[in-house]
């Protein structure tokens, strides 16, 4: 499982030109589901997400989590992120997990999250997305 993590000044989710996710200051977050992940994956990196230090503290320090800050996070489901990308030019995919088990391990993974913080939203798993943000920094991290 890979957790890709960005600071954004603001960030939404478009599905056939309706917003379904946006957020002001926060976290726009990627989750790519491998093969082999399970709820132990999704518990970990939920509670990782949620306690991760990336917001600026009063001396500019990242001592702050996103809780700490009041930020919203936007959760977005993308499998490219499982990509296979050593040999060739073309992405392979044979290690993300099937779409029937990377939807319900991103449901986990998003139930999780909202069980700990309230200003969670999210993008529509499978779906053509549209998403746009504004990354602050720019600070990007990926957990896995």
């Amino acid at each position: 499982m890979k957790v890709l993590i960005q600071r954004a000044l603001n960030a939404c989710v478009v599905v056939d030109g309706e917003t379904i996710g946006a957020i002001d200051h926060g976290q726009l977050v990627l989750v790519g589901i491998e093969k082999g992940d399970t709820e132990v994956d999704t518990q970990r990196l939920a509670d990782k997400l949620l306690k991760y230090r990336m917001f600026g503290d009063e001396d500019g320090k990242m001592n702050l989590n996103v809780q700490q800050v009041a930020g919203g996070i936007l959760l977005v489901s993308q499998f490219t992120l499982a990509a296979e990308t050593k040999k060739g030019l073309r992405p392979g995919f044979s290690t993300a997990a099937i779409p029937e088990e990377g939807e319900r391990l991103f449901n986990d993974f998003v139930n999780k999250v909202r069980a700990q913080y309230s200003k969670v939203e999210t993008g529509r798993f499978g779906a053509d997305m549209k998403v746009s943000f504004t990354n602050d920094g720019p600070v990007t991290f990926m957990l896995d």
